[in-house]
């Protein structure tokens, strides 16, 4: 297998590498790249539903949208079962943490609305059952595209396969509350190709997933990001001296490394409406580094490129490790190079108290930073553990060039509009 650079030497632009080097300077618990602790008596959205993934609607620029004052959020959503007998113990208690776990394989759209920007309330579900062509409804983006309401979500169809879909409809508002309309046809538009981006016939374990549209602001085109790994047979991938980088002596050892093969992918389209599309090499590589780079999005600031992803702990390759939580890269131009913030590339990670307390961050261009409640202890063990499901506190963090810093944190689940669109 051919590393990185060789195997996209005649491409458009090189993918940028985070490299192992990168990966040993992050340092979990420095106080400027921790989210704050969660405290185990958070409130819960909803205690019918288990929410994660949230996605807020937004313009293609990227500004956090309301409508006739409105703010409006996406979920992954997935009904709790306390009465389900699948989901009693052998002590005839609600096993909760089961539950959760299994939420992905009925993972559905649902939305939320409010006058606050926090304090949401259920709209339900935004398709139709029946609507979406594959069993799991997973995360990606809400577009408002005009004064008339009409949204494009950009999701990702799974099991079968995994396919990049859009589906229109519309917003519509009273002065009680929010209703969507329309999310009737779904529109496939691409999937993994097998020499970019891995197949589930290259590797079982591919991620393929979170789109992302956006306008460039320097060209005006239209672009999306996504998750995926780069193409090739699991385990055939070589971890090469760019892939390892500048390591200090005893460092060079990659182990089993060559499994993890985490990209940034970029797509654009070829039409104004966002239903032809092409794919282009990644933006960014992880070969040897790790193998999620989930839920890819881009802060535009300063004339820069912030290009933020979330990855886990237990996705890292061997000999590198970080916590579960946001990583960042800055490029001054869309196709780089790109190179990590604050040296390594952590910008937001769980306090190693708390390793599992938050995931699935969002950076949003005026800094918030929202996030979903995984699971909390609730003793000094450890051993016990309170399950969420529901809205993060928002942290606030500040960009100063190649830097990141936590400077705030407010209340839970608040994601206040960056402009407010009255509809015609």
């Amino acid at each position: 297998m051919k590393s990185n650079t060789e195997k996209f030497g005649k491409a458009p632009h090189q993918p940028s590498l985070w490299t192992r080097a990168d990966a040993l300077k992050v340092h979990a618990d420095d106080p400027t790249t921790t989210q704050p602790l969660v405290s185990a008596d958070f409130p819960v959205l909803s205690n019918e539903v288990f929410i994660w993934d949230t996605m807020p609607l937004r313009d293609l620029d990227g500004n956090i949208t309301s409508v006739d004052g409105w703010s409006v959020i996406f979920t992954l959503t997935a009904d709790r079962h306390p009465n389900d007998p699948e989901y009693i113990d052998e002590n005839g208690n609600y096993d909760i943490t089961r539950d959760w776990n299994d939420r992905h394989g009925r993972a559905k759209m649902y939305y939320w609305f409010s006058r606050t920007g926090k304090d949401w309330k259920l709209g339900g579900r935004v398709m139709a059952e029946g609507v979406s062509p594959t069993a799991r409804e997973w995360a990606g983006t809400p577009i408002l595209l005009n004064e008339q309401g009409d949204v494009d979500l950009y999701y990702t169809a799974v099991t079968p396969g995994a396919t990049i879909v859009k589906v229109r409809g519309r917003v519509v508002t009273t002065e009680h509350g929010v209703s969507m309309v329309g999310f009737e046809k779904v529109k496939p538009l691409f999937e993994a190709d097998g020499k970019m981006y891995q197949t589930e016939a290259q590797n079982p374990f591919w991620g393929f997933r979170d789109p992302w549209p956006f306008r460039d602001p320097n060209n005006g085109k239209l672009y999306m990001l996504f998750e995926g790994n780069v193409a090739g047979e699991r385990g055939s991938h070589k971890v090469g001296k760019a892939e390892i980088g500048d390591v200090p002596p005893g460092y060079e050892d990659v182990g089993n490394s060559r499994f993890q093969t985490a990209c940034v992918g970029i797509a654009v389209a070829r039409d104004e409406d966002g239903d032809d599309w092409e794919m282009l090499p990644p933006l960014l590589t992880a070969v040897g580094v790790n193998d999620q780079t989930e839920r890819p999005h881009f802060v535009f600031q300063d004339g820069k490129y912030y290009l933020f992803t979330i990855s886990h702990t237990f996705t890292y390759a061997d000999g590198v490790t970080g916590p579960d939580g946001v990583y960042g890269f800055v490029a001054d131009s869309l196709f780089g190079p790109y190179v990590p913030l604050n040296g390594s590339g952590l910008v937001l990670g769980n306090p190693s108290s708390q390793p599992f307390q938050t995931y699935s961050h969002c950076v949003m261009p005026n800094g918030l930073v929202t996030s979903f409640i995984d699971s909390v202890p609730t003793d000094e063990s450890g051993t016990q553990i309170r399950i969420g499901g529901t809205e993060a506190p928002t942290v606030e963090i500040k960009i100063k060039g190649q830097q990141t810093f936590v400077v705030a944190e407010y209340d839970y689940g608040y994601i206040p509009p960056m402009l407010d669109v009255t509809l015609e």
